[in-house]
Parts: structure tokens; C-alpha cells; sequence
């Protein structure tokens, strides 16, 4: 960790912040260094990568050069609002179940699995 903050010290310039208070920097391409230049963010709070929104995404990537907070870009019509990864939370996706007593499938147990029974020539037998 204290390396990620002597990188931001020292080399880092502050590009900007998305709506989740992650902080987007970048780095000047220098001699000896790869071709372009360095891009990366402090997450704020827990280091997630699905609560990076599409602009800065592209941004981050190489897919588009300038950042954000120098281009206006307008969200498409049909596009939601963004949220992060949800799964393992309480507002996780929960589907509804169908059919008899409120579910259409059985879970497996090994249990209920039936073993096959071999016939005396050796091969297998079905339940």
C-alpha cells in the first residue's frame, strides 16, 4: 500500500473523480518507459473494478484518450444508471421461482443419487 501512495506522490497527476469517489491518475510516458502512458485508480473504499463506470473504463484502457473531465460524453437513451457488482449482498439478484411448491427444479444431493447396480457380466445396470 505504501507503494501505491509513493507512486501517486511522486509521479501521479490527478485526472479525476467519478460519481463513487474513486480517484483516476495517470503517469507521462518517459524514457525507458512502455509507449503510452500510465493510467490507473484508487478505489475509494474497497477495491472493486465493477464500480468503475463505462467512461472512465475506456478511459483507463487505452480505448479513448482524453479522460472524462475534458470530454462530455452522453449516456445512450437506453442506458441505465451504473451499479456496481451486487452479488454476495443483500441486493443481490434473487430469481423468482415457478411450479409446484414454489420452485422448477430440484436441488441435488448425493443422497438421493442412486448408485447403479452391476449385473454379474460387469456392466452397468440402471435404478
Amino acid at each position: 500500500m505504501l507503494r501505491v501512495y509513493f507512486l501517486i506522490w511522486f509521479f501521479g497527476k490527478h485526472v479525476g473523480t467519478d460519481a463513487f469517489g474513486n480517484l483516476y491518475y495517470c503517469r507521462e510516458k518517459s524514457k525507458g518507459q512502455p509507449s503510452r502512458q500510465r493510467r490507473w485508480v484508487k478505489y475509494a473504499g474497497l477495491a472493486e473494478p465493477s464500480k468503475i463506470p463505462r467512461f472512465w473504463f475506456g478511459w483507463l484502457h487505452h480505448t479513448v484518450e482524453a479522460p472524462p473531465t475534458k470530454v462530455t460524453q452522453l449516456p445512450y437513451f437506453w442506458e441505465k444508471p451504473h451499479q456496481p457488482n451486487l452479488t454476495g449482498t443483500p441486493h443481490a439478484h434473487q430469481p423468482v421461482l415457478k411450479g409446484e411448491g414454489g420452485a422448477d427444479y430440484t436441488a441435488w444431493s448425493p443422497a438421493a443419487t442412486a448408485e447403479p447396480e452391476r449385473s454379474s457380466s460387469g456392466s452397468l445396470r440402471g435404478p
